[in-house]
């Protein structure tokens, strides 16, 4: 990275199941589901300015700079706070890219949580939450950052334990869009709600599945092929709305054995689960 000074993580995130349990009126899709943060991040640095101007300072291959989530969040913070310094933004990416792991909206929350210091704007959690919720509904999860099972839109969060696990997350060669997977016609979305007592008691019994999952494996054969190799060693989920699928070990032994045996076709990488964002942390 090429920016002088800190850089700041922005986690990826697992949805460890996710059902579609009902539409609103105005399109957006009711949803229960658990996310958790994993070890594996995006890492932002930050170069103030005081001309005001708000600038991404590298490229990230097939993201626009007008179309960047990281981008976006610091000019809403910008205009919400009337902060007239302006920031160079660099992005090391490390979290596959359409692959539901949630890496555009992380970059988001990082920027939002670095910025919120470095211009001194004093928003705090709870109000940045709140500002980031045009971003998109994945945002306020990681500004929330802790294992959380997610209702609504998924902005209606709950803290819940999950033991320290390490997951084998597949990375498909193909990049899912989101908005194609929720608008097909062929998704179910009437999924009888649960209860977070459900999914404590058996978090990978055969009732918790993500319900986007055969929406996608039925478009992308890649992702179906990833799935059911993994299936052969672990019970095994699509994050997201996709492509990557990842399964749940003990320890970390066990996931690298199992990633020791991919083919040569196939990519993926041992995460650990995390339960708080770094950031917090520091």
């Amino acid at each position: 990275m090429n920016l002088p000074g800190p850089d700041y993580p922005a986690p990826a995130k697992l949805n460890l199941f996710l059902h579609v349990v009902g539409r609103r009126d105005d399109g957006y899709h009711l949803l229960q589901t658990v996310f958790t943060l994993i070890d594996r991040c995006d890492r932002l640095r930050f170069r103030l300015r005081d001309d005001g101007r708000v600038e991404r300072s590298n490229v990230v291959p097939g993201v626009p700079p007008d179309q960047d989530l990281a981008v976006r969040a610091a000019l809403l913070l910008q205009e919400a706070s009337g902060c007239t310094q302006g920031v160079d933004i660099e992005i090391e990416k490390s979290i596959p890219m359409g692959g539901g792991l949630g890496g555009g909206s992380s970059d988001a929350a990082t920027v939002l949580m670095a910025l919120d210091q470095l211009w001194k704007t004093g928003f705090g959690p709870e109000a940045l939450a709140e500002l980031a919720a045009p971003l998109g509904a994945d945002v306020p999860y990681f500004l929330d950052g802790q294992p959380a099972w997610a209702e609504g839109t998924g902005d209606r969060l709950t803290p819940i334990d999950l033991p320290p696990l390490w997951y084998l997350i597949l990375v498909p060669p193909v990049g899912v869009p989101t908005r194609e997977i929720f608008t097909a016609p062929e998704l179910t979305r009437d999924t009888e709600p649960l209860k977070m007592e459900d999914f404590s008691a058996r978090p990978w019994s055969g009732e918790l599945v993500n319900d986007l999952e055969p929406v996608v494996i039925a478009r992308y054969p890649v992702v179906k092929e990833h799935l059911e190799w993994l299936r052969r060693h672990a019970p095994a989920r699509m994050t997201g709305s996709g492509a990557c699928v990842f399964a749940a070990f003990d320890r970390r032994e066990e996931a690298e054995a199992v990633a020791a045996q991919l083919p040569v076709s196939m990519q993926g990488f041992v995460a650990q689960g995390l339960s708080q964002h770094p950031l917090h942390r520091q």
